[in-house]
This record gives structure tokens, sequence and C-alpha cells, in this order.
């Protein structure tokens, strides 16, 4: 695949195996997908920086979310900012309240799993 897809904005990326954040960014890059990643700590996914904090970042077309709900407080007006297309919010970070927020802003919230939407082509 030498097409690049659109940007995607991994939130909770670590760089420990077992992370469900570290799986994706791995199946994204492996689907041909852009990254960035912001995470706790900084670090490294196949040579992708981990940011923290909340980067200045541009042309994000979708944000997956791998921080629960109670630690996405910060996010909130960052998200919006970014005005990404849509923003996964993957199993254990459902959050009612910034779904129906990004829906005002015109941001499609989607509860899914990064992974099985990879994975079954759906993306």
């Amino acid at each position: 695949m030498s097409e690049k897809r659109n940007k995607t904005l991994v939130i909770g990326a670590s760089e420990k195996p077992d992370r469900f954040a570290f799986r994706a960014a791995n199946s994204l890059l492996r689907h041909g997908h852009d990254i960035e990643l912001i995470g706790l700590r900084s670090g490294q996914i196949q040579g992708h920086p981990i940011q923290t904090g909340l980067p200045d970042l541009e042309d994000i077309d979708t944000v997956t979310m791998y921080v629960g709900a109670r630690n996405q407080g910060p996010y909130y007006d960052y998200l919006k900012k970014l005005k990404p297309r849509r923003v996964i919010f993957n199993p254990g970070a459902e959050n009612p309240d910034l779904e129906r927020q990004l829906q005002k802003e015109g941001i499609q919230p989607i509860e899914a799993c990064t992974l099985v939407m990879l994975a079954v082509g759906n993306y």
C-alpha cells in the first residue's frame, strides 16, 4: 500500500506491547495510515514519537481514544480545536457527554474498536 491515508491521532499511546493503543498504532501503520501519538510518557512506536501534553497538530482526520472518560477532561477543548472528522471511542473510553459535545461541533463520535475496524476493512 503506497498511498497514505488520512492522519490518525492515537490518544493514550504507550510503548507497552500489551496495551491496545500500542496495538492500534502498529495496525494503523501496517494499513498505511499516517499517525500522531499522545501519551502520558514520551517514547516512540516504530520511530513515531509519543508526545505528551496537548501538542499543536494539524490535518488530523481521525482521533482514536484510549483514555477513560474520567481522564478525558483535558481533551474536550483540544479535540474541538483539532476539528477531526471523527473520534473513535474504543471500549472503556466511551463518554456520552463528550460525544454529545463533539456532535454539536460537527465531529462524528463513534463507539467502536479501532483494531476491529481495521481488521474488517471499515476503518
